[in-house]
This record gives structure tokens, sequence and C-alpha cells, in this order.
């Protein structure tokens, strides 16, 4: 069942984020608070010791090589190997390696994803998580949720909202996107990138990458920069508005695949996600029966 997170809990943690040191990157630091107007729900600062797994009360894996839908070439474990705290961030790793997959499938590479399916979900709010990324031609990490409904409805009826995803190739961009149903082909999307300026990259340090979600509207954020804002009266014709329901969250680092292509002679492994605290707020004026 999906967390449910009481008023007087909710007082109780964010008196804690108030008053404990959060890791930031190179070691713990203060972090403030939720702004004014917002009430912090659930979040992962990865303050484990070094070495330990990610915390099994706040997330759970997908595992297998089957390609994932987008003919990507990793396999996903829970191995140690592939997903561990370290320095007070998440690190997800993927590696060149032979193996045969939980699933049977012989792959080349091995990487982790992440998620809070069962152990946390949420409708609306703002979801944001300080990232750095990796680099290669053929790598696509991504920071993103789907509909708690999936294993009933199915993909695209579920929804899905990607609050972050890179493309190696293109080392100065992300994008935010929504997916969904549609009667007029396989789904209905918007998606919009946002570029640093000429030279720099998103692999060189951290970012925020967020979305603020309320009914009918997502807005897409890094660090403080509002660069897309999608409402259901623009959703392309044909098209099902599915984003009215709780989500729950993903953090993965894909190799290969349709969209970012093969790795090549030029990429480098390992390759490494660090993910520095993941955050779901909530906006006071939304009632506790949302989430």
């Amino acid at each position: 069942m999906p967390q449910i997170v009481s008023q007087r809990a909710i007082g109780f943690l964010l008196a804690a984020i108030a008053l404990s040191p959060l890791s930031c990157g190179g070691g713990p630091t203060l972090q403030p608070p939720p702004a004014k107007g917002w009430n912090l729900v659930w979040s992962d600062e990865f303050n484990g010791a070094d070495g330990s797994a990610p915390d099994s009360s706040k997330w759970t894996y997908d595992t297998g090589g089957k390609g994932w839908g987008n003919r990507e070439l990793e396999c996903y474990t829970n191995r140690l190997q592939n997903a561990q705290i370290e320095g007070g961030n998440l690190v997800i790793t993927a590696q060149k390696e032979n193996i045969t997959c939980s699933d049977g499938v012989a792959n080349n590479y091995t990487s982790a994803r992440l998620k809070t399916q069962g152990l946390f979900s949420q409708a609306y709010g703002r979801f944001e998580a300080r990232i750095k990324i990796p680099a290669g031609q053929g790598m696509w990490p991504a920071f993103w949720m789907l509909g708690n409904d999936i294993s009933t409805v199915g993909w695209p009826k579920c929804g899905e909202i990607d609050i972050m995803e890179n493309i190696g190739k293109e080392p100065g961009t992300v994008h935010g996107s929504l997916h969904g149903p549609s009667t007029t082909g396989p789904t209905s999307d918007t998606s919009d990138p946002f570029s640093l300026p000429a030279g720099q990259k998103f692999a060189d340090d951290f970012h925020l990458y967020a979305v603020e979600w309320e009914p009918g509207v997502v807005r897409f954020y890094v660090d403080a920069n509002l660069y897309a804002t999608v409402t259901q009266s623009q959703w392309p014709a044909g098209g099902a508005w599915v984003f009215d329901h709780p989500f729950f969250i993903i953090l993965n680092v894909a190799v290969g695949g349709n969209w970012p292509g093969s790795p090549d002679n030029t990429t480098v492994f390992p390759q490494q996600m660090l993910v520095d605290y993941v955050r779901a707020v909530l906006k006071r004026f939304f009632p506790i029966d949302f989430l």
C-alpha cells in the first residue's frame, strides 16, 4: 500500500529537516526546510554508511535484461556493485561486464533501476532530486515517475512523468516529458528540452531537477529555471490526460536503447549517477487524502 503520512508526522519531518545536517555533494551540510507553503512528505537524503544498500523501506528494484521496451542493453540488478550509498549520495553504477540476468537474458552491461512502487506514491506536489549524471555515448540516466496503477492498467494508460532524462550524445541538454495513452496512435506525448550555455555539460556538476504538479498542469524545472509548463488544455488531440492520480518515483541509468544509441569506443566504463537527495513536498492547501 502507498505510504500515508499524517499531518503530525509531517510536522516532525519538517522539524527534523530544519535541525539536522543533510548531505550536499561533498559532505554533510545544513539544507533548508521546504519553502514557505510546502510540507515535506517524503525524502531520502542517502546518509547511510558507505557501502550500504539503499534503504529498503523506501526503495525496491526492477531487475532483468529484457530491453524494457526500448531495446536497452543493460541488465538491471539489485547488487551493491550497481547501487550503494557512498559519501552521502546514492551511487548508481553502470558497468561493462558479461552477465546472465535474473530473467535469463545474457547482457554485456549492468546497472540499477530503483523505485518506490508499493512503498510511496503521491498525487500532486513538488518532486525534486539533486543529481550528478554520468557521461558518454549510449548513457541514459533518468529521474521519473509512473502511475501507481500500472500493474492493473499497464503502460501508457498509467501515465509517465519524466522529470529528467539525458542521453550521452547531448551532454548539455536534459528533457522533461509526459506520456499517456492515445486513440490516434500508440501514445500521446509532450517533451521539452533544457540546455546549458554552450560548452557546459550536466555531468560536470550536480543540478536540481524538479516538477511542480497540480491538477491539470505540470511544470518542469532545472535548478531555478522554469523551462516548460504543460496543461491539460494543451494535451494532444486524441490523448487522455492521465496525470490526476498517485505516481511512484524511479531512478535509473540505462545503457543503450533506441533513443541514445549504443555505447561506442569513446564510452568509458564504469559510469556513475550520484543522487544527493530525493524529496516530495505538498502544498499545504492540498488535503492529506491526495497522498
